[in-house]
């Protein structure tokens, strides 16, 4: 394995797809350690929600280490920035103990966070700027940010006006703030994707929500209930959350609850497939395994990634 050429890989797709199961073996065979890219997955006590599939991470009686699971309470509104900053972290400390880094998630922020080589930064709006700059054509914007930075890496800057207008602004701020910690180190990762034909994802997502029901999924909702938190807070995080407290608060039956979140669900899928495809036109490269491989041939396929 030359980890030369690679520092870290990354194991990406839709819900429901097998993406932890393949990380662990991989952790397994490379003595690697996980860090998860969920943007829900870090809240404590929201476990079958997120579906945490803690099972997936013990292979062959080995526990595998994993990481940014379950750092910060329910009710906290965690975010992109502090991913990055607690990525890199976990990052350094994984490649200083001589372990090799996997990542793993669906979350398509989260992962760009990581693979586009872009420190992410709070900068406040720039009103001022922006109305030296509101009339101005992309082209205009574009050769405006080259001059503070020639290497336009991140083409998703120069996607439209307004993200290239956004850039200038956070240019602008780090000039004006040399204070501020824009160091990332360069993350050089392969890129391995997992998903099932249309048909098949359908399915499984559709029995894993009738899975986690049967295993208390509502008991989960209801206890962060009982612990303080408002439907406001719960329906803040989406999906599950969100469609399972309209249940107990009396605004759906089950079966409306079911068929709606079931539906809330594979429309989620989609747009993650739809995030990906969008990575890989701007230039990203997703190596895809069929969900239906044999694990044996998934791993020998990605090794062999990691070879070439």
């Amino acid at each position: 394995m030359k980890q030369a050429k690679y520092n870290l890989i990354a194991i990406i797709g839709p819900t429901a797809g097998g993406k932890t199961s393949v990380a662990a073996n991989l952790a397994f065979r490379i003595n690697g350690e996980i860090i998860s890219a969920d943007s829900r997955q870090v809240y404590r006590g929201m476990d079958l929600g997120t579906g945490k599939d803690y099972g997936d991470y013990i292979i062959d009686g080995q526990p595998i280490p994993f990481h940014l699971i379950d750092i910060a309470e329910a009710g906290y509104e965690y975010n992109v920035f502090e991913y990055q900053k607690d990525f890199l972290k976990v990052f350094e400390d994984i490649q200083t103990r001589g372990k090799f880094p996997v990542l793993c998630g669906g979350s398509g922020l989260y992962l760009e966070a990581v693979l586009n080589n872009y420190k992410l930064i709070q900068v406040p709006l720039n009103e001022s700027l922006r109305q030296q700059l509101q009339d101005k054509e992309l082209e205009e914007l574009v050769e405006i940010l080259k001059t503070y930075k020639s290497d336009l890496h991140n083409q998703t800057d120069i996607e439209n006006k307004k993200r290239a207008l956004r850039a200038i602004e956070i240019e602008e701020y780090c000039k004006n703030n040399p204070e501020v910690d824009t160091h990332m180190p360069e993350i050089k990762s392969l890129t391995v994707g997992v998903k099932f034909d249309r048909l098949s994802r359908r399915k499984r997502i559709t029995e894993r929500l009738k899975q986690r029901l049967d295993e208390g999924m509502i008991d989960e909702v209801q206890k962060l209930f009982d612990k303080g938190l408002s439907p406001e807070q719960l329906t803040y995080y989406g999906l599950e959350y969100k469609f399972l407290t309209w249940y107990l608060t009396g605004k759906f039956s089950y079966n409306e609850m079911f068929e709606q979140l079931n539906t809330a669900i594979h429309q989620f899928a989609k747009r993650q497939m739809t995030w990906f495809r969008r990575m890989e036109r701007q230039g990203t490269v997703i190596h895809w395994l069929d969900g239906y491989m044999p694990m044996e041939e998934k791993m020998e396929r990605i090794l062999k990634w990691m070879e070439e």
